[in-house]
């Protein structure tokens, strides 16, 4: 299967709206959002602008209704009264109300921690061997599917821990093995880099992050994967 991978969004609307661009020229069979929808530097107070990205993001699932959404931690911090950088409180009955009507507009399953196409598992952070020890029952861990189903069950208590799928950076920050590393690719977001890279079985995409001064940090590319054969490539946001 050929995915377009929408990585972290922090308030760019755009980024939705090029996606859909690329997807009515058949581009990818599906659509793959590593969410973080929420929350930029020094946009705190541009309620217009949190409107419009998640308006933006609820159109995006509606026109694609196959699409899959991986929570992020700035999406969650709303819902979950945490205050994460970059938090805004005077947009969180917004937000939460926004991210509602996400998870209507999208059918049972389609929005979730972890999402697995084929041998490629999908999430925000990634998925570390040590959360899955320590939180899944022994007799699931040889089991993905399993494995993945019991933590996209988790709430708050389990999942606002750095070594969840949501807060995990396994780009050199942490020496920690991600789940079943050698039989699975793991594509990721939440930590900005240049360019798309692949490092062993962790493909990080998270390239549409800005500097402070909301300049771009990355080169603003699509990854577009075919989840058979993990080939892979960018996509810019400009033809």
């Amino acid at each position: 299967m050929i995915v377009l991978v929408i990585p972290d969004v922090h308030l760019k609307p755009h980024m939705f709206e090029r996606a859909s661009e690329l997807m009515k020229k058949n581009i990818a069979d599906k659509a793959v959002c590593l969410m973080d929808i929420a929350d930029d530097f020094q946009q705190q107070y541009n309620l217009d602008l949190y409107e419009q990205t998640y308006d933006a993001a609820i159109r995006f699932a509606k026109d694609f209704p196959q699409t899959l959404w991986c929570y992020g931690n700035h999406d969650l911090s709303y819902p979950w009264q945490q205050m994460e950088s970059g938090y805004s409180p005077i947009a969180s009955r917004m937000v939460c109300e926004k991210l509602r009507n996400l998870e209507k507009a999208v059918s049972d399953g389609q929005i979730a921690y972890l999402h697995r196409i084929d041998n490629v598992i999908f999430c925000h952070g990634g998925l570390s061997d040590v959360f899955v020890q320590n939180y899944v029952p022994v007799d699931a861990w040889e089991d993905p599917n399993r494995v993945l189903e019991i933590i996209n069950g988790f709430g708050k208590g389990r999942m606002w821990k750095y070594w969840s799928p949501i807060w995990y950076r396994p780009q050199g920050y942490a020496e920690k093995e991600l789940y079943k590393e050698t039989e699975f690719l793991h594509v990721v977001g939440h930590t900005p880099i240049k360019q798309i890279t692949k490092e062993g079985n962790l493909l990080s995409c998270d390239v549409f992050s800005t500097y402070a001064d909301r300049t771009p940090l990355g080169n603003c590319e699509y990854l577009l994967l075919d989840t058979e054969t993990w080939e892979y490539k960018g996509v810019p946001l400009q033809e």
